[in-house]
């Protein structure tokens, strides 16, 4: 399976790229790119400019659908995935954790057009699987002006994981992205 690291953000509430937040001696997009390359056969980041991640051991695709988001992220994502489906995470998720992002890349699509985990009472869409079959709707919902990823969900059958489908693992850290300085501190990371 393919993945890929969305890197598009503006980080406006952070005040910075929260790609290049350092957190234990790397950045967040550093260790995500290493621990892509522990789970993934082949694995990208998807940017809006592409020349701030060229320095990552990574391919780098530019987004095709400009100012869509993260909903245009998956887009890309899925677009220049070689595979049926593609793994997805955003580049603001400081405790990925490999063994949760296997569980979730590992569950089989059957008849399903994504695999998203529903932990803590909500989705987590960025660390997800999505299949090919979702390019028609998410091309759609941005024509139409919606950029809610929470939206695609009810226009495609998901399989929903569960805490229960992650025992022994650190799902809801793996789930978990900061936006904010205080989100950092709540989770205790951050240089």
């Amino acid at each position: 399976m393919t993945g890929a690291i969305l890197a598009g953000g503006s980080s406006r509430r952070m005040g910075t790229n929260k790609a290049f937040i350092k957190i234990d001696g790397s950045t967040i997009i550093e260790r995500s790119v290493r621990l892509f390359r522990e789970v993934f056969d082949d694995l990208y980041i998807v940017a809006n400019d592409v020349l701030l991640y060229e320095h990552l051991e990574a391919r780098v695709v530019s987004d095709i659908i400009k100012g869509a988001g993260s909903l245009g992220g998956i887009y890309t994502a899925v677009f220049h995935s070689g595979e049926k489906s593609v793994f997805v995470a955003a580049c603001d998720m400081p405790s990925l954790d490999r063994e949760a992002i296997r569980r979730t890349a590992e569950v089989p699509l059957g008849g399903f057009d994504a695999v998203v985990p529903f932990i803590g009472g909500r989705y987590h869409p960025m660390h997800a699987v999505y299949s090919r079959k979702c390019l028609k709707p998410i091309k759609a919902m941005i024509e139409e002006g919606n950029l809610r990823v929470t939206d695609l969900l009810d226009r495609i059958r998901v399989k929903r994981l569960t805490e229960d489908d992650f025992r022994g693992l650190s799902i809801e850290s793996s789930v978990e992205n900061v936006n904010t300085r205080d989100d950092l501190k709540r989770i205790g990371r951050g240089e």
